[in-house]
């Protein structure tokens, strides 16, 4: 990450949504590459075209278990009367050395063999009396209950056009093809792409590592006894689950006490793990706000060009908002609310963004729609501020889910979109067109 640019604006200075995310992102670099095993780049982005250096599948091949054979052989050939041809030998995937398929013979053959010379076509075995001089089969014995199976003579029942029930060399890709585009994240069926076309590893720009620190002496673990006046700590859960969703190799750290040295000392060792460092809470005008006191002036001596500012956004949830890079490598931090509703709104706008730049995404941001608003009444919103509502999102309709309050987490969970109220819409009628971000 590079220095972070010095800023001018003073501290009564009042960011909007958008000054805020752009100072951001104009920080926050995307990672290095490195090159990974397989299994390893789950989750990471290509930094480079990955091309095919064999031909998939790399030989002629049959989709099903049955006989391989000469299309004149079974021309005609019904149950009546059918085709009786001298079965030469078993072909199994894998197979190096092939038989040769001669007029008036048929060699079995497995799903996935290499189709031999000669044979060409395929027929299913449920067409054929399996060898056994009957009617026809569902299925083949197994070879080591019956090896005489693999010779004798075979009655097909049905005819086979050329090259039926065969998977022909190049016919998913073609040697030289572009197989992955750099840009692409690696799932399940990127990373099976890579390993058929033999790439054991690849180039890609690692997964960031997020550590997520909530502070509050008011914070319990789930799972303890509640003591008096004392809440469970839900944010560092919502938070460090939100990352990983994000694609991060996220870390959550157990709540610090309203202690500035202590969390100043926590937030120091845990630079050794982070890309990118999240608090939340702490960063209000409160007396006990210990984010902003330990993190105000860290860095103005030590670190130039880097250290953490504090600001007024013009946004409702979420006002309080920190934002800098701390430690010898500028590791850029972003301190958000406390509350829980401010907090979770506070990293899909602007933490969910910088994860996914440093991952070295171009699409950072969640997918937005224009949506009719279903309320029973208006929706106020304070003049000024781009207000974020917790909404249900359906069928070109959202609905707002709970209140306003920055506190109602039950609510939150059934929330699936945010509704947009601009900061110069101070009412919103039901029938409406809206904004919305999907969260889903």
């Amino acid at each position: 990450m590079s220095s972070a640019a010095p800023r001018t604006t003073g501290q009564d200075h009042l960011w909007s949504v958008d000054e805020h995310l752009e100072d951001i992102l104009a920080t926050v670099r995307p990672l290095e590459p490195i090159e990974l095993q397989l299994l390893d780049a789950q989750g990471c982005v290509l930094v480079e075209d990955v091309t095919v250096p064999v031909s998939l599948p790399p030989f002629d091949n049959s989709s099903m278990d049955g006989y391989a054979v000469r299309v004149a052989d079974v021309a005609g050939a019904s149950e009546e009367f059918p085709a009786v041809l001298e079965v030469v030998g078993d072909v199994a995937a894998g197979q190096a050395d092939l038989l040769h398929v001669g007029p008036g013979q048929a060699a079995r053959i497995m799903t996935g063999a290499p189709l031999p010379p000669g044979a060409e076509t395929v027929v299913p075995v449920e067409w054929t009396d399996g060898g056994l001089g009957e009617g026809p089969v569902s299925g083949m014995r197994a070879r080591a209950l019956a090896p005489e199976g693999a010779s004798g003579q075979v009655r097909v029942h049905r005819p086979a056009e050329a090259r039926a029930h065969v998977r022909a060399k190049g016919s998913d890709v073609k040697a030289g093809d572009r197989a992955l585009e750099a840009g692409t994240v690696l799932g399940p069926p990127q990373i099976a792409l890579l390993a058929a076309i033999g790439r054991g590893t690849v180039r890609v720009r690692p997964r960031p590592r997020v550590v997520v620190l909530s502070t509050g002496s008011e914070l319990v673990q789930p799972g303890e006894e509640l003591g008096s006046g004392q809440i469970y700590d839900s944010n560092s859960f919502a938070l460090t689950a939100a990352a990983r969703d994000a694609g991060a190799l996220a870390y959550r750290v157990g709540a610090v006490a309203d202690d500035a040295e202590t969390l100043r000392s926590t937030i120091e060792d845990q630079l050794i793990r982070a890309d990118l460092l999240v608090t939340t809470g702490g960063v209000s005008v409160g007396a006990y706000d210990v984010v902003k006191e330990a993190l105000s002036h860290v860095g103005d001596e030590d670190e130039p060009g880097s250290g953490v500012e504090f600001r007024k956004l013009a946004m409702q949830p979420g006002k309080p908002q920190g934002f800098g890079s701390i430690g010898p490598d500028h590791t850029p931090l972003l301190a958000l609310p406390g509350n829980p509703v401010s907090s979770y709104v506070s990293f899909e706008l602007f933490v969910r963004p910088a994860i996914r730049t440093l991952m070295g995404l171009t699409d950072v941001h969640r997918p937005t729609r224009r949506a009719t608003l279903r309320a029973d009444r208006a929706l106020s919103s304070p003049k000024g501020r781009r207000q974020f509502l917790r909404g249900a999102y359906a069928d070109g309709a959202v609905s707002p889910v709970g209140g306003t309050g920055s506190h109602l987490v039950a609510a939150l969970a059934q929330a699936d979109a945010l509704i947009v109220v601009p900061e110069d819409v101070e009412t919103v009628e039901p029938g409406a067109e809206v904004e919305v971000v999907l969260l889903g």
